[in-house]
C-alpha cells in the first residue's frame, strides 16, 4: 500500500495550479457532505447512533487515513464526523428536500471539481486510479494545514516527491 507522502503526491501532481485548489476546496467538501447525505437515509441498525451506510463509508475512509497518518487520520474522523451529523441532518427532512440536498450539492460539487480540471488542464486524478476518489478529502485538508503553515515536513516530503514525478507525467493542455 501506498504512503501518505506518495498518495498526496500523486495526487498533486493533478493539481498544481492554484485555482483548481481552490475549487476542489469548494467542491470536495460538497461532494462528501452530498455522499454521506444520500447514504444517511438508509438505516440498517436502529439504535442510540444510527448504523447506516453513511457512518460505515466513513468509517472506513478514517481507517484508512488512520493507517496513512494518524494525526490527520484524528483530524479526517472529526471532520468526517461533522459531515455525518450535516448529513445526517439533511437526512431527516423529507424525502424531496433530502433529495434535493443531496443530488443538489453533488451536483455542484462535481461542476467545481471540472472546472478546476480545466485551469488545470488535466483529467482528475481518480480516473488514472479510483483511490484518487478516497484521497481527495484528505488533499483539501493536507493543503489546508499546509496553507497555514503547519505539517512542514510532510509538505516537503510531498513536494519533493511530486518534483519526482512531474517530468514522467504527460503534460497538462493548455490552460483556460
Amino acid at each position: 500500500m501506498k504512503g501518505v507522502v506518495e498518495q498526496l503526491a500523486t495526487y498533486a501532481c493533478y493539481h498544481r495550479d492554484q485555482r483548481n485548489i481552490i475549487t476542489h476546496f469548494v467542491g470536495i467538501p460538497l461532494i462528501v457532505i452530498a455522499l454521506l447525505t444520500l447514504l444517511s437515509r438508509p438505516t440498517l441498525v436502529d439504535g442510540t447512533i444510527p448504523v447506516t451506510p453513511a457512518l460505515i463509508v466513513a468509517a472506513c475512509a478514517v481507517l484508512y487515513y488512520f493507517i496513512l497518518d494518524r494525526a490527520l487520520g484524528v483530524l479526517m474522523a472529526l471532520l468526517l464526523a461533522l459531515c455525518l451529523w450535516g448529513g445526517y441532518g439533511l437526512a431527516s427532512l423529507n424525502t424531496a428536500a433530502w433529495l434535493t440536498a443531496g443530488i443538489g450539492m453533488f451536483v455542484v460539487g462535481w461542476v467545481f471539481q471540472f472546472i478546476g480540471h480545466a485551469f488545470e488542464g488535466r483529467k482528475p486524478a481518480f480516473v488514472d486510479d479510483l483511490i484518487g476518489l478516497a484521497i481527495g478529502p484528505l488533499f483539501v485538508v493536507a493543503e489546508a494545514l499546509f496553507l497555514m503553515g503547519l505539517r512542514k515536513p510532510l509538505y516537503q516530503q510531498v513536494e519533493t516527491r511530486v518534483a519526482e514525478m512531474l517530468p514522467k507525467m504527460p503534460p497538462a493542455k493548455a490552460k483556460a
